[in-house]
């Protein structure tokens, strides 16, 4: 590329970068303004910046309570799925049965199925969740993981898209390393916990920031299933700051900065093995 075709995709990246940067600043910048003051001036700088909109989102939205439900909600999909759906992408990659192409588009095209079409089966099977919020063993009687943790974790146990990331990761590994390791002796499960899972980590990485990202802001699924204010996750208490009939930008502002704090920090400790993963060829078709 000449001089002045890198010139001008620097000036690209530099403007995309503030699309971006700019609501962002805004946002903080709103958050310790004093309400009567949020839209009074244009200036990133508050002229008397103030904490108090982020103690009443904390106390008014019980945002604590909420901030703790959702990493609680979002930690187990993202062990689950860095474990199940690691395993199951090495195993459609270098575990090939028959069919097992077949299996895997036909679980491929399971992810071009809108959300709202799933709700009402997903809803239907956590109300009838044996065993759990009272029913039998038949699912029957209760109301199964309704207005539970558990319940809010369901549907991102294992992502299919975290699958076929992880079938595309081990689709470009040494088979050769497991055909070594075979002739010594070695068994399947060995041979994915001691060599091809310490050479995943950038996989691992990229499915545990887009696992736990899906489910830090999905609003649709809590708000179908939860009702009470103990269970209800950060995107739901945020929504309460709309929903009183007068919004109050700072204080919806302050608990927007603070809703996003865990995704930044999650995205910052594995940056490195994030990038890795996307030069690796994560996603590749």
């Amino acid at each position: 590329m000449s001089r002045a075709g890198v010139r001008w995709s620097r000036l690209a990246l530099l403007a995309a970068t503030v699309l971006v940067l700019v609501p962002f600043a805004w946002m903080v910048s709103i958050s310790f303004t004093p309400e009567e003051q949020a839209f009074s001036s244009v200036s990133l700088l508050p002229a008397e910046p103030t904490l108090v909109n982020y103690v009443e989102a904390v106390t008014d939205a019980n945002l604590g309570r909420a901030m703790l439900n959702s990493l609680v909600v979002t930690a187990v999909p993202v062990l689950t799925n860095c474990v199940a759906a690691v395993a199951a992408g090495y195993a459609f990659a270098l575990l090939p049965f028959r069919g097992s192409t077949a299996l895997f588009y036909l679980l491929l095209s399971t992810a071009a199925i809108p959300t709202s079409v799933t709700l009402i089966p997903l809803f239907l099977m956590a109300k009838g969740f044996p065993l759990a919020g009272g029913n039998d063993l038949a699912g029957y009687g209760g109301t199964g993981l309704l207005d539970s943790l558990p319940g809010l974790m369901l549907p991102h146990l294992v992502m299919t898209m975290n699958i076929f990331l992880a079938r595309q990761y081990f689709s470009t590994a040494n088979a050769e390393l497991a055909e070594a390791a075979r002739v010594d002796g070695a068994g399947e499960w060995r041979i994915f916990r001691s060599i091809y899972l310490p050479l995943s980590r950038p996989i691992v990485a990229v499915i545990a920031i887009f696992t736990f990202t899906g489910v830090w802001d999905d609003f649709l699924w809590p708000l179908v299933i939860t009702q009470s204010p103990e269970v209800q996750t950060v995107q739901l208490a945020l929504a309460q700051f709309l929903a009183s009939g007068t919004v109050r930008y700072g204080t919806l502002m302050a608990g927007a900065v603070l809703a996003t704090l865990p995704v930044l920090v999650i995205f910052l400790a594995n940056q490195r093995h994030f990038v890795s993963g996307l030069a690796d060829g994560s996603v590749k078709g």
